[in-house]
């Protein structure tokens, strides 16, 4: 499997195999490629786009239009696995423009905890970390900020915030300490949820 690093800075190329492609957030592919196997969704073949695009979203769309014109005619279909994410709804726009379709949800936290129910918590003051962000916190979170340069500033970023919801895929006790500690560092309450997958189960295999 390709390092977390790597998926943060360059993401993961087709294997040209498969008659659908998913366009997904480097930050997924772990998660989809575990609900690939455990299904036998063999139909399905997965680019990744790199990870970090989720501290710019401006960058998103542009980087999207470009795989859809590079991997259409090599496929059946392009299902794009990136929900708004940050985009203003320019991302729904461009899938439909485009004559794609893409996940359903306003970002990977609500579709991981399940659209419905993570609209209906309503959280305001929450601050989320999935999996692969637990695991890369420093280079998402700590860094982009300046808190290893800067811990000052943490208060002026995260004093809105009440709680840090690690919202579990996998059950890994190690993760878990890792997760509380992001929590300590910032200074805020931590809760686990184990979400599994979510809504992106339903949706792959629905492809």
């Amino acid at each position: 499997m390709t390092t977390d690093a790597t998926l943060t800075t360059e993401g993961i190329a087709p294997r040209g195999e498969g008659r659908v492609l998913l366009i997904a957030c480097g930050a997924l592919a772990r998660e989809i490629l575990a609900i690939r196997a455990f299904n036998g969704l063999t139909h399905l073949d997965l680019q990744c786009l790199p990870a970090i695009l989720h501290n710019h979203p401006e960058r998103i769309v542009p980087a999207i239009r470009e795989a859809v014109a590079k991997y259409r005619d090599a496929y059946e279909q392009i299902f794009v696995v990136y929900a708004d994410c940050g985009t203003g709804g320019q991302l729904q726009a461009a899938c439909d423009d485009m004559g794609i379709e893409m996940i359903a949800g306003p970002h990977c936290y609500s579709f991981f905890e399940g659209n419905d129910t993570f609209a209906a918590r309503d959280e305001m003051t929450a601050f989320y970390l999935t999996d692969f962000l637990v695991r890369q916190f420093d280079a998402f979170v700590w860094e982009p900020l300046g808190l290893n340069r800067h811990p000052d500033l943490r208060d002026m970023y995260f004093g809105n915030y009440e709680k840090l919801v690690y919202q579990a895929q996998t059950d890994d006790a190690a993760l878990t300490e890792k997760a509380k500690n992001c929590a300590d560092r910032l200074g805020l309450a931590f809760e686990r949820r184990f979400t599994g997958y979510g809504d992106l189960t339903p949706a792959l295999r629905g492809l």
